[in-house]
């Protein structure tokens, strides 16, 4: 002990003795502290240089040292800062370097005293060697350390000591807290077993044996979570594995806490292999074989992580142009409320003008309609007996007859594929709202219903039948000599009783259309919900049939009009009708002959996935999908799923995820006649045709195919740059975009030549990508085989670099936060090792939690200015607001153009 305090005097003062006064030497203090140990105690020395002073406090062993504490100390003797918390202790100054000089000083003091004595043990070897990893901590490495181990974190227990004393308050039982509800108190819900061991390591470290806290230990507990230094939080994870308190981690005791963060993490793969990765931590962190880790080993793995000095390269060369990006994105402070307001209603006109002179036009055509029939029954002499009331419902019928003829056009999917695949129409119609200008006309035909059946039945006929009989004898034309006896002569002739009709069934379609009801989200215990779903939408929908049968009755026996030429309601309809009559009988004809089935794959996360022949002359684009029906499952129902093979690929191939009771049957059906994996495949349940056919998948059942069809991400070619954004099941038509892009970059046309065609006569356009960013965003780790195959080939092939894959797993505590903190760890190590992701089983590496969207966005516009982007969106639309917002916000503040395409979900 002696002769390793001597040293360390002996280094830090022998060059100063030259060189410097002596108020330069170090000074070396015992310490109060017992680390509860005989053979343990702690020394601190401290370094003055000009205005600088550092104090080093070390742990010394009976055969080993390690450095403590470093820290920064004022000439009034109080602290400033540490080092190993990441505060600036080695900064870019000329005394950095020689405050680092003087630490290696000391290493090299311990050296030569340690080496007068006998050759040291393994175990003093393997201490000396982390001795000096512990000494050579640089300014990139706290700054790693500040963002890791973060037991409080924005989410868990960054509201303060108030809020939890408030939970404390409502959680108590009989004035204590009990463990199990720990976790709760703190905010770190979800986490139950995680907050537990957190619970039992501040206990023992405190020798509280009991499994109940009070307020009081409770604020302890609190306050050590919220310490911010990186050494005490090492120190609390690691007494979190360390169960038994001896200052070393064995295999058994690691597996543990591997099996912890995986639970805590809901990664159920990675805690099936604890033994694997347990393994492969103690071979990276114990090379001696010891048998055991210590606290220093942990600290190194996580002070040099890979993936943060990989982030950190990537990052610096283009820092300068983000901060610039920055405060171009900052708003403009001084800028007058109208100018704001003008500002962005020139921003939305610029976004939205096709939408905006379609939905113009459309209304516009609507009021003169309204208009026109209003004026033209106000001098007719019905006026004068029913007055506004008939105006009101003869001018809202002449746009139920618009609308009603209209709103099957969004729906002849047939014609708007051809039209914006044929013709450039699509330049100034935005086909991609079809469905959405389809709902609009809806709410425009509920909205004429109202006022019409409105003013009939409660205005109308009322006046009417109290009409005088001088005022009666005007409308003896129209309702016959004797006047109508009472209400129920208007409700039960042809007129009122297909009126009252067609308005029941457009209530029942329109209101099981909405997403409350289609999509079944009504709570368990309503007795509605077996009323619902996309069977229900689908049925009632197809009750339209009924409603134009009985609209084409119910206006040729009209009461005020009796000449054919001024019975319109025909003429409205009659182009509609016809052309989506026809695009059904097509689809009829088209869809004969079923398809044969190649492969299956039942995959974790409830996913189907097909791979088919393509059906004679079937031509598409990536990003469109088709229709498939399955008459094992329905005869009658058709649902649309998109496409995930490329073009070039010689099979078709959709991957459907179980979400109602049409898909959980196919599944089903499916699944019958599949076998477990071999080895080296993926998915849970497997079937391959192409292999021969077999008893079991001779039981496949039929499946018809009608397509493809038009949808927003088909338009991708167009963009010098896309930035693929998919939710869950939502990446399956992104990456039959990625396949197509990649297919282009083998040399099945290499990027920048031309795509054919649906026909051979068509022109060929360019292919115009030149780079493609995808992101990924899926809850469960299962999710990642789906697309394995397409990860591997495309790290394998685009040998440029072409194409950016980004894996999320938003199940996954983001990187930082203490419970993740070692599937971080076993993250890099297995990448190092073996190339291969823990998550995915790709060599694309994982990300954790959510993607911070602006930085992505950021990103791509630093790399490619003066450049068109096209974001190409499928998920849940929760996120469709901040999307389309960015791209605003960097198209008008930036010299890059971002396209935003939602696909309907």
């Amino acid at each position: 002990m002696a002769d390793l305090e001597a040293g360390m005097v002996a280094a830090a003062t022998d060059q100063g003795n030259s060189t410097r006064s002596q108020d330069d030497a170090a000074t070396l203090i015992p310490n109060s502290g017992n680390l509860g140990s005989s053979n343990r105690s702690t020394k601190t020395a401290r370094f003055k240089d000009d205005d600088e002073l550092v104090e080093i406090t070390l742990d010394v062993q009976r055969d080993s040292v390690a450095i403590q504490e470093v820290r920064g100390v004022d000439e009034g003797g109080s602290g400033h800062g540490t080092g190993f918390d990441g505060l600036p202790l080695v900064s870019p100054s000329s005394k950095s370097g020689k405050l680092t000089s003087k630490l290696r000083q000391v290493t090299n003091g311990l050296k030569m005293k340690s080496s007068s004595r006998k050759a040291p043990s393994p175990q003093a070897q393997q201490s000396a060697k982390r001795v000096r990893k512990r000494l050579d901590r640089t300014k990139s490495s706290a700054a790693v350390a500040l963002k890791g181990l973060q037991f409080v974190t924005a989410k868990v227990g960054n509201d303060g000591w108030a809020a939890v004393e408030k939970r404390f308050n409502q959680l108590q039982v009989d004035g204590v807290l009990l463990r199990s509800r720990f976790g709760k108190c703190i905010g770190m819900d979800g986490s139950d077993e995680f907050a537990v061991q957190m619970f039992d390591s501040l206990a023992r470290k405190r020798g509280i044996v009991k499994q109940v806290l009070t307020k009081d230990e409770l604020k302890d507990f609190y306050e050590q979570l919220t310490d911010q230094g990186f050494d005490n939080r090492l120190r609390t994870f690691f007494d979190m594995v360390d169960k038994n308190a001896d200052g070393r981690l064995t295999a058994e005791e690691v597996k543990e806490i591997i099996a912890l963060s995986a639970s805590a993490n809901k990664l159920s793969k990675i805690k099936e292999r604890a033994d694997e990765y347990t393994a492969l931590i103690m071979e990276e962190l114990d090379p001696t074989n010891l048998g055991y880790i210590e606290m220093e080993d942990l600290e190194a793995l996580l002070l040099q992580s890979p993936s943060e000095a990989a982030a950190r390269s990537t990052t610096t060369h283009s820092s300068k142009l983000s901060k610039a990006l920055s405060m171009k994105l900052a708003s403009n402070k001084e800028m007058s409320p109208v100018r704001h307001y003008w500002q962005q209603f020139m921003y939305f006109l610029e976004e939205n003008w096709k939408r905006s002179w379609v939905m113009t036009l459309w209304i516009s055509i609507c009021i003169a309609l309204f208009i026109w029939k209003f004026i033209q029954y106000r001098n007719r002499a019905v006026f004068g007996i029913m007055g506004y009331c008939v105006t009101t419902a003869k001018g809202a019928a002449e746009t139920l007859k618009f609308n009603m003829a209209l709103v099957l056009l969004p729906v002849c999917r047939n014609t708007i594929t051809w039209i914006r695949s044929k013709t450039q129409v699509g330049a100034v119609v935005p086909f991609n709202d079809n469905i959405n200008f389809h709902k609009v006309i809806a709410a425009g035909v509920a909205v004429g219903v109202a006022l019409h059946a409105g003013a009939h039945l409660t205005c109308d006929f009322p006046r009417l039948l109290h009409a005088s009989d001088a005022q009666y004898e005007l409308m003896k034309p129209f309702f016959g000599e004797k006047r109508p006896p009472n209400y129920w002569w208007f409700v039960k002739g042809t007129e009122g009783w297909t009126g009252v009709v067609m308005v029941v069934l457009m209530a029942i379609a329109f209101t099981l259309a909405q997403p409350w009801f289609r999509r079944n989200k009504l709570k368990d215990s309503n007795p509605l919900k077996k009323m619902t779903g996309f069977n229900a939408f689908w049925f009632t929908h197809h009750l339209f049939v009924i409603v134009y049968t009985l609209l084409f009755v119910h206006g040729t026996c009209l009461y005020l009009s009796r000449k054919w030429y001024k019975k319109t309601t025909w003429m409205y309809l009659a182009v509609p009708v016809v052309l989506y009559v026809s695009e059904r009988i097509l689809r009829l004809f088209r869809s004969h002959d079923a398809v044969g089935i190649q492969k299956v794959a039942v995959y974790p996360g409830n996913v189907l996935a097909l791979y088919m022949s393509k059906p004679p002359g079937f031509r598409y684009r990536s990003g469109q999908y088709i229709f498939i029906k399955c008459t094992a499952v329905s005869p009658y129902e058709w649902h649309p799923f998109s496409i995930t093979s490329a073009p070039g690929d010689d099979y078709l191939s959709v991957h459907i995820r179980t979400r109602g009771d049409w898909t959980s049957r196919l599944r089903t059906v499916f699944s019958e006649a599949c076998r477990p994996p071999t080895e080296g495949e993926s998915g849970l349940l497997r079937a391959d045709l192409s292999k021969g056919i077999t008893d079991e998948n001779a039981r496949f059942p039929k499946l018809l195919v009608d397509g493809p069809y038009g949808a927003p991400a088909q338009d991708y070619r167009e963009y010098d740059v896309l930035l693929l954004i998919g939710l869950g099941i939502g990446a399956t038509p992104l990456i039959s975009i990625v396949k197509d892009v990649l297919n282009h970059i083998q040399g099945e046309g290499s990027v920048g030549t031309t795509e054919p065609e649906s026909s051979s006569k068509a022109k060929k356009k360019p292919f115009m990508t030149k780079r493609a960013y995808f992101y990924w965003v899926t809850r469960e780790e299962g999710s990642f085989e789906w697309f394995r195959g397409v990860m591997n080939e495309v790290s394998e092939k685009d040998k440029d670099g072409v194409i950016e894959l980004h894996n999320h797993c938003s199940s996954v505590y983001q990187e930082g936060d203490a419970r993740s903190a070692l599937i971080v760890m076993l993250q890099e190590l297995q990448h190092a090792k073996k190339g291969v992701d823990i998550l995915s089983g790709t060599s694309v590496k994982t990300h954790f939690a959510r993607p911070n969207w602006r930085s992505v966005f950021k990103k791509v516009a630093v790399s490619h200015e003066n450049q068109r982007v096209g974001v190409f969106y499928c998920g849940e639309p929760v996120l469709v607001p901040q999307l389309r917002q960015l791209s605003a916000d960097f198209t008008h503040k930036t010299n890059t153009r971002f396209d935003f395409h939602k696909e309907n979900f």
